[in-house]
């Protein structure tokens, strides 16, 4: 009899005994262990190890002990130590998320798309907030390294600090950005196209018949300096030039929107469309207009960036840039650990794992027509084919 055949049978003789003496979850005052699994399967701790780690085995183990080990650690609530994969050399399931900005709704989106898409791959997220420091984005950094993440995002501009990127270029771990923009060179980044954005936003401005569209932004970092530039490019050739005074920079929040809005509202003459490089910001300008005594659209219309569950909920609806969120989140889990088995088998030139040079995929943003915009009162202006565009309800 080999070894594999004798340990089997030893566990079969336990397992009457050994369930007896489990205890339930709530009697227990400390997390579930591999023993305490051992004892409510009747196996040996061994088998139990080999069978939680999937380790290779010369000689199966059967099918009926493996079922009962996987449904005691499952009504025990077992949950593996880190630390203790880590040292085994084994994944912790574990992937640090720094967010740069949490105040800035976009960021809870993403989040939730990023931790659907971990859990799709067995993984857990572990979440530290730099409260808009970038030193701060460091420091996380440095503890989730030390808790043994298999891997670190970066959500939120961090192109401020040249050498954090660096720094975290050369950890052990693979760091992948997003929504940083299209011009990092040391780490991998999954973005959106915002040029392509902003160039559907302008052009569907102008073919409802805006010519003076304003453009509203935050710092010039990353998404947001692209996205500005996109609109100079657009606007520019509409216009020749961009008048002065229709580039607004201002904090990204609703509080900032409301503000540049007003400024807007000084020139003249005055804006007739704007652009928001984030739905933060259009959305501080619908709350403007309205204390403004404005009608949107019929006497402003406005184009969001982001497309954030808000975005459908304001009053009117507003027209947005939405961006692939769930595609890039996914994409942003292969960069770090690696495509899983069906993106390898059913997508061609699959993405590999960080390999120490920078890698940006660019995802392409559709364009979402609610009801913040509309063809400008004193210059109505009609489709070539007679039709108005379509608009999500």
């Amino acid at each position: 009899m080999d070894r594999q055949t004798t340990t089997d049978a030893r566990d079969e003789v336990a397992s009457a005994s050994g369930r007896s003496l489990s205890r339930s979850r709530e009697d227990r005052a400390r997390p579930s262990t591999m023993k305490d699994i051992a004892l409510a399967a009747g196996v040996s701790r061994s088998t139990v190890s080999r069978i939680l780690n999937d380790a290779p085995l010369a000689v199966p183990i059967a099918r009926e002990t493996r079922e009962r080990v996987l449904a005691a650690a499952h009504d025990l609530e077992y949950r593996p130590n880190p630390l203790a994969r880590a040292l085994r050399g084994a994944p912790t399931m574990l992937l640090g998320a720094i967010v740069r900005d949490i105040t800035d709704p976009f960021f809870a989106g993403a989040v939730e798309a990023i931790s659907r898409a971990a859990r799709g791959r067995g993984y857990n997220i572990v979440l530290g907030l730099a409260h808009a420091r970038a030193t701060e984005a460091h420091e996380l950094a440095t503890v989730l390294e030390a808790r043994q993440c298999d891997g670190i995002l970066l959500l939120g501009d961090m192109g401020d600090q040249p050498r954090l990127l660096a720094d975290l270029h050369g950890s052990h771990i693979p760091v992948v950005a997003m929504w940083q923009g299209t011009r990092l060179d040391v780490i991998p980044g999954v973005q959106v196209d915002n040029h392509l954005g902003i160039k559907m936003a302008v052009e569907h401005l102008s073919g409802l018949g805006h010519r003076r569209i304003a453009f509203i932004g935050g710092r010039l970092l990353g998404d947001i300096r692209e996205r500005q530039a996109a609109y100079s490019e657009a606007v520019s050739g509409i216009l020749g030039e961009i008048p002065q005074g229709y580039l607004q920079h201002v904090a990204n929040t609703p509080e900032g929107g409301e503000a540049a809005l007003g400024a807007l509202l000084r020139i003249s003459p005055r804006p007739t469309a704007i652009v928001a490089s984030t739905d933060a910001l259009a959305i501080g300008v619908l709350r403007g207009a309205l204390l403004h005594g404005m009608n949107v659209p019929d006497e402003l219309s406005v184009v969001g960036f982001d497309d954030i569950p808000m975005a459908r909920s304001t009053v009117p609806g507003l027209t947005t840039i939405r961006m692939p969120m769930e595609a890039m989140a996914t994409e942003a889990i292969a960069l770090a650990i690696g495509p899983s088995d069906a993106e390898v088998d059913g997508t061609e030139g699959a993405t590999k794992p960080h390999s120490g040079r920078s890698a940006i995929r660019v995802f392409p943003p559709s364009l979402v027509v609610r009801h913040s915009t509309a063809a400008p009162a004193a210059d109505v202006m009609v489709r070539p084919d007679g039709a108005a565009p379509d608009r999500e309800s």
